[in-house]
């Protein structure tokens, strides 16, 4: 635990769990700084170095449709460079250059629950959604039914041959995240529709603030 980052509330997880939507929600009336991890990571692919953050490194080099195009989503998941704890420092040090005199708001996919753990003031400032698979598959379809969306994202690659891996990674990087979030004793929130993004928000305000 550490109070160099007490003023920080993290909302990490899954993709398509609403963690954007919560956040923003969040922020909303608040006196606030909020710090998009998926805005962040331009700048992460032009600080990374060879040495040290050989495979993020090597992305910066791949196509979008290369990124994905891999065996398996077992390789893609051991190929994610945020298992191997390459983009937290560089996370950290964007964060140090952020105000300190209100709350922080991170919200990141990339961000797991072990390299929280030890920057918390308190297990309560931070929260990981998951979200279920049904809700994900509609959640992500619907975002990449945008031709350019998909695009930018897969190139030319066949969107729904892309989107399967995507959802097969997913899952197992969900699974990683709710085994460290157990392990390090951080809260999980399970998204399934039924509650709506509001509700949520509230729940972690009432933690958070």
């Amino acid at each position: 635990m550490t109070q160099e980052f007490a003023h920080v509330r993290w909302i990490g997880g899954g993709t398509g769990a609403g963690k954007t939507t919560v956040t923003g929600l969040l922020a909303r009336g608040r006196e606030v700084t909020v710090y998009d991890g998926d805005a962040g990571e331009a700048g992460y692919l032009a600080r990374c170095t060879p040495e040290g953050q050989p495979r993020l490194h090597a992305l910066a080099g791949k196509s979008p449709a290369e990124k994905w195009l891999v065996p398996t989503p077992e390789e893609a998941v051991a190929a994610m460079p945020s298992l191997h704890g390459e983009t937290f420092p560089l996370v950290v040090e964007d964060l140090r250059a952020l105000p300190a005199d209100r709350p922080l708001l991170v919200d990141d996919f990339r961000t797991l629950p072990r390299e929280v753990a030890r920057l918390l003031a308190r297990p309560g400032h931070a929260a990981f959604l998951l979200p279920d698979p049904d809700f994900r598959r509609a959640a992500l379809s619907a975002r990449y039914a945008d031709p350019e969306r998909a695009r930018a994202n897969w190139g030319d690659a066949d969107p729904a041959v892309m989107l399967g891996r995507r959802l097969a990674r997913d899952l197992l990087w969900d699974a990683e995240i709710r085994r460290q979030a157990e392990a390090f004793g951080l809260p999980v929130i399970e998204v399934d529709g039924r509650e709506d993004p509001g509700a949520v928000a509230g729940r972690l305000a009432d933690a958070f603030f």
